[in-house]
């Protein structure tokens, strides 16, 4: 007798259009197995794979993935190497892949930062994938929500000290038009896996009216069956907006 999946449950016309993800728990992993923590950084290569898959099957317009924070460059020297080795060779793996399923890559961060040959395959992949018309999927790199929104913050300034802008002009559009993310709808949910309930600087101002989805889950055993039961999930909540439900339904 068949069994009724999460996907089959989903209603795809009332799907987020945008879907960003915390991908936390490969060292936690790793060290459950007795391996380094770049074991549980390469097996998390297979969950982004698998989550990628199951986005473009259900036509998901935007998918961002937490894969590096500015914090993280504080970890061990030999792991932040690893880690960008790992990077280089994935995303010149994927290329192929991301053409034919027709995902646009697109990254947000600090970039400069990243190495040299990591930067010239990711711009590598994002030039060859522009053309793309189906899952716009975004990597935030050497990223850190702070530091963006006092980017745009100075990006603001400088245009009213030029007089290119009045003061009075600042509004939230102008604010957002100067974000990493100006041109993507903000995120509706945002799933964080290995059981922490914490935002960890990634899109706050995004964020502002997200559904928030935690799982116990590490993320090396994350697949597109449990992204599909968080957006089962997300279709189950009612979303207000600040008005009452008799307001919204």
């Amino acid at each position: 007798m068949y069994k009724m999946g999460y996907k089959d449950q989903i209603d795809l016309s009332k799907l987020p259009k945008h879907i960003a993800i915390i991908m936390d728990g490969n060292g936690r992993w790793a060290k459950e197995k007795g391996k380094l923590r770049i074991f549980g950084h390469h097996n998390g290569v297979l969950s982004v794979r698998d989550v990628v898959e199951g986005a473009t099957i259900i036509d998901l317009k935007y998918l961002t993935l937490y894969t590096f924070s500015s914090e993280n460059w504080n970890r061990p020297k030999l792991e932040v190497m690893a880690i960008m080795e790992l990077m280089v060779s994935t995303i010149h793996k994927e290329i192929e892949n991301f053409m034919k399923k027709n995902v646009r890559l697109q990254a947000i961060g600090d970039l400069e930062m990243l190495p040299d040959k990591c930067y010239r395959e990711l711009n590598n992949a994002i030039k060859q994938t522009s053309a793309n018309t189906g899952l716009v999927l975004t990597l935030a790199l050497s990223y850190s929500s702070r530091r963006e929104i006092l980017q745009a913050a100075k990006n603001i300034a400088i245009k009213v000290q030029r007089g290119e802008l009045a003061v009075s002009d600042i509004t939230e559009d102008v604010f957002e038009n100067n974000l990493f993310t100006k041109d993507m709808p903000d995120p509706e949910l945002l799933i964080r896996t290995s059981g922490e309930h914490r935002i960890s600087n990634y899109l706050l101002w995004q964020i502002a009216y997200a559904e928030l989805y935690f799982t116990p889950k590490l993320w090396p055993d994350f697949r597109k069956e449990d992204f599909y039961e968080a957006i089962l999930d997300y279709q189950k909540r009612e979303r207000r907006f600040g008005m009452t439900s008799e307001q919204v339904n």
